[in-house]
């Protein structure tokens, strides 16, 4: 009974989003799916933290931050046949990086879009509706850059978060 939902100890799982800044003003914006909020809360208090963050209140960094369906290319494509494809079935943009390609779109239009690069012969590697930065906080410390990391870390190992986004970029030298 408990299983199918009919016991009256039914579990109601439900979408928290908590946001907050990590070390070097990193924002975070972090969704969980859980059955205890206070439990949920609590785990990810804890991961800020211990990494020198601070868990903000609702709204401080979700304005940061925009839902787009993204969906990666491989860098073999033939670049002019992906933006003439894209652009038709509504994307926003393509860009190259390093091996592959980029291609966004307006979440709603992320089906529309892999199915006109699939019709056009074009290989998806992946794609999904995320969250993307509005803008990008380079971590240029090395130490920062390892705070960063772990609290990232820490957070995707909590079994009730769903997913992490954040605004830094660490440059490769880093």
């Amino acid at each position: 009974a408990r299983g199918s939902g009919a016991d009256a100890d039914e579990q109601a799982f439900e979408t928290v989003v908590y946001e907050g800044y990590g070390p070097g003003v990193v924002a975070v914006l972090v969704e969980a799916l859980t059955d205890n909020r206070n439990r949920t809360a609590a785990d990810v208090r804890q991961a800020f933290t211990k990494n020198d963050g601070n868990l903000g209140e609702s709204g401080s960094v979700a304005w940061l931050f925009e839902r787009k369906g993204v969906l990666l290319v491989g860098g073999s494509a033939d670049e002019d046949e992906l933006m003439l494809a894209a652009a038709d079935a509504g994307a926003e943009d393509v860009e190259r990086e390093e091996s592959s390609f980029r291609v966004t779109s307006a979440p709603e239009d992320l089906h529309a879009v892999r199915a006109a690069l699939e019709q056009a012969g074009i290989a998806i590697e992946s794609s999904e509706a995320t969250m993307l930065p509005k803008t990008n906080v380079s971590v240029e410390d090395e130490a920062v850059a390892k705070k960063v990391v772990r609290l990232m870390d820490a957070l995707e190992e909590n079994e009730d978060v769903q997913s992490v986004y954040a605004n830094f970029d660490i440059p490769e030298r880093v």
